[in-house]
């Protein structure tokens, strides 16, 4: 009986070492022994991490088929930013920029996880993807999760267009903006007007409407739910997506976290980049 309800074959349970899911489920209500209980718990905790996985291997799998409608193309934007900084992009950087580049001039939807610690250089990499993206007369968002963050970043990629000299004026959009302010910039990206996006989670509010959003980036993923992310994705037609995160992701983890995704590694730091100092300031 217990052999006929299992979905797992019986040559796996022997590879694995586990024990049959009807006996797991009887000896998880009524265990025999300590042993015994142990053994069903490990059968089960098996069982929703093997689901999990296929689950996701079936998302990927779904994706990779996954076409868009844009047609990008590289005019020579993201180049003269690139020409315009006074360091030169690290070996790892032109690496991913060349994966970015590569997928967001292909036919499939890209979905990327860049991972790197803090200044390892992932938003110029954000910043060339949004002007590539602009210069082809597409909309690309930059969503971060708290306001400080989304205006640095803001802030920081005014003056670098600024510097460059690029025709680009990007907008900002939060939640404790004016009504005014807020509908101006609602017209701003509803008319098209506004190619490159930065905000919070009023990028992904209903009166949030977009001219051609073509592509999505998210901050520190892991501060929103997936369903937000999803949430700004669709408010385009299937855009592609780009992940940046800082938090350390051990490579078996990563697998299992962003099995969706392909995955970046910033691991080499600017040259003359000052270290990065972590402190606990008491409340005195």
């Amino acid at each position: 009986m217990a052999a006929a309800l299992d979905y797992l074959p019986e040559e796996m349970r022997k590879r694995y070492h586990l024990c049959a899911w009807a006996e797991a489920v009887s000896q998880m209500h009524f265990p025999d022994s300590f042993e015994s209980l142990q053994k069903a718990h490990r059968r089960l905790a098996f069982d929703e991490f093997f689901f999990f996985l296929l689950q996701l291997h079936s998302l990927r799998e779904h994706r990779e088929q996954e076409t868009h409608s844009f047609h990008i193309r590289a005019k020579g934007a993201a180049d003269a930013l690139i020409h315009s900084l006074p360091y030169s992009l690290t070996g790892a950087q032109k690496k991913v920029w060349a994966d970015l580049q590569r997928e967001l001039q292909g036919e499939k939807v890209m979905v990327r996880l860049i991972q790197g610690d803090v200044g390892s250089g992932k938003t110029i990499l954000a910043v060339l993807a949004l002007l590539t993206v602009a210069e082809n007369g597409y909309q690309g968002a930059l969503m971060a999760p708290t306001e400080v963050l989304a205006a640095q970043h803001y802030e920081s990629i005014c003056a670098l267009l600024e510097k460059s000299g690029l025709p680009y004026k990007p907008l900002l959009l939060t939640g404790s903006m004016t009504a005014k302010q807020k509908r101006e910039a609602y017209a701003r990206m509803e008319s098209g007007e506004a190619s490159i996006i930065i905000g919070t989670h009023a990028l992904i509010q209903e009166k949030a409407q977009y001219h051609a959003l073509a592509l999505v980036i998210t901050d520190e993923q892991h501060r929103f739910g997936v369903r937000q992310r999803e949430n700004l994705a669709q408010k385009g037609n299937t855009p592609h997506t780009i992940v940046m995160s800082a938090t350390p992701i051990p490579r078996t983890l990563a697998v299992i976290l962003y099995g969706d995704l392909d995955i970046s590694v910033l691991n080499e730091m600017p040259a003359n980049r000052l270290p990065i100092k972590n402190c606990v300031v008491g409340p005195s």
